[in-house]
């Protein structure tokens, strides 16, 4: 037997040391020392310096059967090598028009932050049914294979979870997704997966995970140790309870997703989500917290755990080993579980813009329409969410998707928002033209942004100084919107000025010191606006966006005339790249330099595929196979 002292989770280690070491010489128990015959780690697969962790638990290595085994599956999915070229995120495309006949955007499961029961897939992949792999993609020096790993899994439906993560937390994957390199999958029966979920988002679980990787706190977890960790068979009764628990705790945590405009299953902001019913965040938490115990009570009874292990789980919930709480270059952000609340006034006047562009519908706060059904956890993600308008219903303003911060104007943003607040009979907080002007898009573009993405989704389109923007509503942004916009709102103001400068102008000497100070201020204003008009239209006759290519690349021409200097510096980054081929995959390239992107179709195929001409590539002549031949001697062959 060998003698272990376990100090991790003391502060004062030199005290307590000296006080462990004087229990052990005079013979008396302390709960940090451990008698361990070190042959017996190897019970467990890697043999993990586990001398904590007590002989029973260390024996359901052997004693079950393997977590892979009968119908169950844990895999890795695809790497697509680039994912600024194949991922999305979902408000960024259309799923009404497919980039190419057989080519469809699929939800992604790629890891990120860990969520506990639900977590909604914000990011995309472009598929091709007709290759079965990525749109475009041919594989990677380190797998040539044009098939991603795992590609005969994808679409099945099943659990994900991130790769590191504070505990282990794997949440329904719905049907006609795909996981990643990043975002694992386990794959089951319909029928064992909800209590297959339940138990794995257990604390007796994650304890024993744990105990395999050899490390707690903020481990990896990996496919193939949950491959091999012991899984004891769930009666009838039990799956009923734990198939129960999982979705009730999955409804719960959806609902409190219910409130965030990016998410799948956004209804109302947090302001008006309470008409709805069923939205109290404390009282949602506080089940959510009973639902854990009642599930981690049938998985403490399922693996058999004594008294002894029980206390030594609960022991290790939150305990983190030295150095366990560094993050990687991987890791997208903190726990969704701990995001810092929105402020409720931002999301109500966001989510006004949004009716006001025909985003969202506010019949929903009205009770002028009913809430959807809510999916059952597994169910394919919607094209919409709850909240946004449906198909073929009319908007709560008929426009051509341009608004503009222009008081008095019919098409002014921000009496639309008003508005809107006064239908739903919300009080208008103080100032909206101050919020929209200073607060709005740096708030948007905040929270449009996941995943290593920025893709905001209302652009504010100014004059130099921001005295006049327009608002475009990206999804709705065709090759005509600069003409539009020019034609119905700039040409039209840039006359309004004009005259008005001219009235002064002629007033010559009568003209008075307020008088004077419009005048110098409307000719400057007169100035910008036609700066304005001519950008645009120095922009509009090669302009051809295409949503496929996502925000960021879409918005790269118009970056001059975005005035939030760090949105500004992505997009003028992003042009240039545009302009240096980087982006050569891209639709807007080929729009703006086809002889040179159909020139490299030539001799690369993943570009000839994605822009549907393979007839252009030219597949290179094979390398002769060098041979070997008779070594000389004696210069003789």
């Amino acid at each position: 037997m060998t003698t272990f002292l376990r100090l991790l989770a003391d502060k004062d280690k030199a005290e307590n040391l000296l006080t462990t070491c004087t229990a052990l010489r005079s013979g008396m128990n302390d709960a940090r020392v451990f008698q361990v015959a070190p042959e017996s780690f190897r019970v467990v697969p890697g043999a993990p310096f586990a001398y904590w962790v007590s002989e029973g638990v260390r024996g359901l290595f052997t004693k079950l059967p393997k977590f892979e085994s009968d119908d169950r599956l844990v895999r890795q999915g695809g790497v697509t090598g680039n994912d600024e070229r194949y991922l999305r995120l979902w408000w960024e495309v259309s799923n009404c028009q497919v980039p190419r006949r057989g080519w469809q955007w699929k939800p992604f499961a790629k890891g990120g932050s860990v969520s506990r029961w639900y977590s909604d897939i914000s990011t995309v992949v472009i598929w091709d049914f007709s290759r079965g792999t990525f749109g475009g993609y041919t594989g990677l020096l380190h797998r040539p294979s044009e098939k991603p790993s795992s590609a005969e899994h994808y679409f099945k439906g099943g659990l994900t979870w991130p790769l590191r993560a504070g505990h282990f937390a794997p949440v329904p994957l719905p049907k006609e997704s795909i996981f990643s390199i990043r975002g694992y999958a386990i794959l089951a029966s319909s029928s064992e997966l909800l209590p297959l979920a339940a138990l794995c988002n257990s604390a007796p679980f994650d304890y024993i995970f744990k105990v395999a990787l050899g490390r707690f706190g903020f481990p990896e977890f990996v496919v193939g140790i949950l491959q091999i960790l012991p899984l004891p068979k769930i009666g009838e009764r039990s799956r009923k309870f734990l198939s129960q628990f999982m979705v009730r705790a999955w409804s719960l945590k959806r609902t409190l997703a219910t409130v965030e405009e990016t998410s799948h299953a956004f209804a109302l902001p947090a302001v008006l989500r309470t008409r709805l019913g069923d939205y109290d965040p404390p009282a949602i938490e506080a089940e959510l917290a009973r639902i854990q115990a009642e599930i981690d009570a049938v998985a403490f009874d399922l693996y058999g755990f004594n008294e002894v292990d029980r206390a030594a789980v609960q022991a290790s919930l939150g305990a983190a080993n030295e150095g366990d709480t560094e993050t990687t270059p991987d890791d997208e952000g903190d726990d969704e579980d701990n995001a810092v609340p929105i402020d409720q006034t931002a999301g109500l006047l966001s989510w006004a813009v949004g009716v006001a562009f025909g985003r969202y519908d506010w019949r929903l706060a009205t009770g002028e329409r009913a809430v959807p059904a809510e999916p059952e956890p597994f169910d394919p993600l919607p094209a919409k969410s709850p909240g946004m308008l449906p198909d073929g219903v009319e908007p709560f303003y008929v426009h051509a998707s341009i608004l503009v911060d222009d008081q008095g104007h019919p098409h002014d943003l921000a009496r639309l928002i008003e508005e809107v607040l006064v239908r739903v009979e919300v009080l208008v907080p103080e100032d909206v033209r101050r919020w929209l002007q200073r607060d709005f898009f740096p708030f948007h573009l905040q929270r449009y942004s996941k995943s290593r993405r920025k893709a905001p989704i209302y652009w504010p389109l100014s004059t130099a100084s921001g005295s006049y923007t327009l608002w475009v509503y990206c999804p709705s942004f065709t090759s005509q919107t600069p003409y539009t916009a020019i034609n119905d709102f700039v040409e039209p103001k840039v006359q309004q000025v004009g005259a008005d400068v001219t009235a002064l102008r002629n007033k010559g000497s009568a003209r008075t010191r307020d008088d004077e100070k419009q005048f110098e201020a409307l000719q400057a204003f007169e100035l910008e606006l036609i700066e304005l008009r001519d950008t645009l239209l120095k922009i509009a006759p090669t302009y051809k966006p295409n949503h496929d290519d996502g925000v960021q690349i879409t918005a790269a021409p118009l970056w001059p005339l975005f005035r939030h200097k760090p949105w500004q510096k992505v997009l003028k980054d992003t042009w240039a790249k545009l302009e240096k081929g980087d982006y050569d995959w891209a639709h807007l390239a080929m729009s703006f330099w086809p002889d040179r992107v159909r020139q490299k179709c030539k001799t690369d195929k993943s570009l000839a595929i994605a822009h549907g001409l393979e007839a252009l590539y030219i597949e290179p002549e094979a390398k002769p196979r060098k041979t070997r031949g008779r070594k000389r001697i004696g210069g003789n062959e």
